[in-house]
């Protein structure tokens, strides 16, 4: 992993389940600040610009802000660590090697919102990830500092750690509440908003594990620490999952904002040998693509909108020229049909279709009528859902299909 000189995410530091490393590395700072004055951290949030690091970018104190104002009660804090798309690995690696961090940012947004409950949502399929946090987790329920934070809550405050359902659908925020509950992970429609009505109608913040893991630095060294830590106007830090078809593929945490060409030659050490880069899935398989006129791209929420695409959860997928787009198209478009909770009939027989056509085009059996519904479908299904999981898929085929139409063309009949 390439880190910064003046790294936020202390993953180098790899002390694991043994909270007194964390502590002695200065972690517990940023706790006992929010202790001392809860009311400020929204506000440090806030202009620090922390923004949701699972995918949607989203402010991170607009989320806590309601939970915070809700009267007081059952609230719930659940950091998000479902992490099951292809080619994002960033979450597992944080629950493994810094869980404390991860812990200690949840634990300073329960001292922010007066939350009374902490779950920690670990995907089983990662086994080191769920035992690491598992032991983390006793630790601080042992450790002063819990009492201190129950003390300034006035009540008792619960931790632990729940397996996730191990589904990719499992990951969005209203199927995390819904299996957290003790039901299968199906997605409910907005509004009402988890911060409104989450667990057992309480209100509740699903806060990414990365995101979470950036809040107590902010806490110890200030806004706008975090803010110059970024490139251009980009704030803060970000773990690259980058893979595919590069020498030097793994995680990598650089600024915000740093350029995907940057990261590809620079820190990946480029393309594998003899290959020329072709085009890279942004955010995971979800998005639309990037091709060789966006290298200069700024890796950040904004910069990457305003290429029609999005930064997602930072996963780079590398493909090379010689590599079919429609046969990764097909892969990535099968994960998602496999990964359909069904709850959807747009959806799952949506997805179906979808996999089906791009399987008949990727082993040459298609014919221009399937192009044609390719393309109908992706102008029928987006909205059809009850999550992104539809529009995701829809994406990414009406992406390749803009970008590489000639491909499609090519292996028609």
């Amino acid at each position: 992993m390439n880190m910064l000189n003046q790294t936020l995410l202390r993953v180098d530091s790899c002390v694991g389940a043994d909270l007194d490393g964390w502590l002695a590395l200065g972690g517990g700072e940023g706790l006992t600040r929010a202790l001392d004055d809860p009311a400020a951290v929204i506000t440090e949030i806030a202009n620090a610009d922390l923004r949701g690091m699972g995918g949607a970018g989203f402010p991170t104190h607009r989320k806590w802000a309601p939970v915070a104002a809700a009267p007081d009660g059952d609230k719930y804090i659940i950091c998000n660590g479902n992490e099951d798309e292809p080619g994002t690995f960033k979450d597992r690696f944080l629950l493994e090697h810094t869980p404390h961090q991860v812990i200690e940012g949840a634990l300073i947004a329960a001292v922010a919102t007066r939350a009374n409950h902490v779950v920690l949502y670990v995907n089983p399929h990662q086994p080191e990830a769920l035992a690491v946090t598992r032991e983390a987790v006793q630790q601080w329920r042992a450790h002063r500092l819990f009492a201190a934070i129950e003390q300034r809550l006035g009540g008792l405050l619960s931790l632990g750690v729940v397996p996730s359902s191990g589904l990719y659908i499992g990951g969005e925020e209203t199927a995390v509440i819904a299996s957290v509950e003790g039901g299968f992970p199906f997605p409910r429609r907005k509004p009402p908003f988890p911060a409104e009505q989450g667990v057992h109608g309480a209100p509740t913040i699903v806060n990414n594990t990365e995101t979470l893991a950036h809040v107590p630095g902010i806490l110890r060294h200030g806004a706008q620490w975090y803010r110059n830590l970024g490139e251009g106007n980009a704030a803060g830090t970000k773990l690259y999952s980058l893979s595919g078809d590069v020498l030097r593929p793994g995680l990598y945490e650089l600024p915000m904002g740093t350029r995907l060409e940057t990261l590809i030659f620079e820190h990946g050490g480029g393309m594998l040998q003899d290959k020329e880069f072709k085009a890279v899935f942004t955010g995971g398989p979800s998005n639309t693509l990037l091709t060789r006129r966006d290298l200069d791209v700024a890796l950040d929420f904004d910069s990457v909108r305003q290429r029609q695409s999005r930064l997602g959860t930072g996963a780079m997928i590398v493909v090379s020229e010689g590599t079919s787009i429609v046969r990764k198209v097909a892969e990535y478009v099968s994960f998602f049909a496999q990964g359909s909770c069904g709850q959807c009939p747009p959806c799952k027989g949506g997805t179906f279709q979808l996999m089906r056509i791009l399987n008949r085009l990727d082993t040459g059996r298609g014919v221009r009528a399937d192009l044609d519904a390719l393309e109908n479908l992706c102008r029928i299904l987006p909205g059809s859902g009850r999550c992104g999981l539809i529009d995701g898929a829809v994406t990414v085929v009406e992406s390749s299909i803009n970008q590489f139409r000639e491909e499609y063309e090519a292996l028609l009949a």
